[in-house]
Parts: structure tokens; C-alpha cells; sequence
């Protein structure tokens, strides 16, 4: 059984940066792909970032490319956004999810096996 545990979501004014965290457990961390994801009221849930299990490899959507910075620690088993010059559109409940298999990261959720419970990430002035 895979765990992964979101944190680091809340209330920013527009311009302002959040960090979120997500720790997993469960499964050879280090060897998996991870990703980010984001979902806002109403709307699908979209792509944010993805890594490689080396860390090596990074993706961005393009409405987050140069703002946000994924990264990881496998001696901590965890993945980190860092988000930077946030906007009201940025608000969303962003997801953490490891892949099926080992190594790439991707942008396909059906890529992903198993998801955190989502943090909230407002953007408000």
C-alpha cells in the first residue's frame, strides 16, 4: 500500500510563493516517477509538473513553466513544488501521484497508480 501525504497549501495573495510538500511511503520511492496536479472549481483536473525518479528530468505545463519549480529528495522520500509568483488562477487543490512504473516521470494521469488526498492552494487578495 502506497501513502502519499500532501502539505504546504493555503492562502496567498497574488504574487506571493508557497512550497508544498508531499512524503510517501510505502514503495521504492527512489524509483519512481512523480508528478504534480492541479484541479480548480469546475474545471478538469490538469498537469503541473513532473520528475524523474533520479531527478534528473523535469516538466512543466506551460501556465507554471518558470513560476514553479519541482524537485525531490529520495533519502526523504519526498517531492517538493515550489511556487513563485503566484496567481488568482493558480487557485486549486494540487495532488501529488507516484508512477506505475519505474524510472520517467509523465503528464498522463492515467500514468499515475496512486494520489495523495490534495491540498488546497488559494490565491486571493
Amino acid at each position: 500500500q502506497v501513502q502519499l501525504v500532501e502539505s504546504g497549501g493555503g492562502l496567498v495573495q497574488p504574487g506571493g510563493s508557497l512550497r508544498l510538500s508531499c512524503a510517501a511511503s510505502g514503495r521504492s520511492f527512489s524509483r519512481s516517477g512523480m508528478g504534480w496536479f492541479r484541479q480548480a472549481p469546475g474545471k478538469e483536473g490538469e498537469f503541473v509538473a513532473t520528475i524523474s525518479a533520479s531527478g534528473g528530468t523535469t516538466y512543466y505545463a506551460d501556465s507554471v513553466k518558470g513560476r514553479f519549480t519541482i524537485s525531490r529528495d529520495n533519502a526523504k522520500s519526498t517531492v517538493n513544488l515550489q511556487m513563485n509568483s503566484l496567481k488568482p488562477e493558480d487557485t486549486a487543490i494540487y495532488y501529488c501521484a507516484i508512477t506505475r512504473g519505474y524510472g520517467p516521470g509523465s503528464t498522463l494521469r492515467e500514468d499515475y497508480a496512486y494520489w495523495g488526498q490534495g491540498t488546497q492552494v488559494t490565491v486571493s487578495s
